[in-house]
């Protein structure tokens, strides 16, 4: 089987306007809510430790609620999505 090397685009020249940022949180909050569903759907259930024995985690909680830290990655996905929308030519307007 031949390596997979992953090869993002690059978006790091892609600066985001302020007026998108609360595009940003409410994609990332969707991220947590399409996360928790499809573990929940696989049985999971909110545990204070994860055990994958049991099928139980500390995340299934409502994003509102989760550690700062794990808002911060949902806001990474959230950030280099609209970022790619962007570099790829798109715009991205509210109505």
């Amino acid at each position: 089987m031949k390596e997979y090397i992953p090869k993002p685009i690059d978006v790091s020249d892609v600066e985001i306007p302020t007026e998108l940022e609360p595009l940003r949180e409410a994609i990332a909050e969707n991220i947590h809510e399409v996360w928790s569903a499809g573990r929940m759907k696989e049985g999971w259930t909110y545990g204070p430790v994860r055990d994958d024995k049991l099928k139980k985690h500390p995340d299934l909680v409502p994003y509102s609620e989760l550690p700062e830290g794990e808002k911060e990655y949902d806001r990474a996905t959230a950030m280099n999505t609209i970022k790619l929308v962007l570099k790829l030519g798109f715009e991205l307007h509210k109505k």
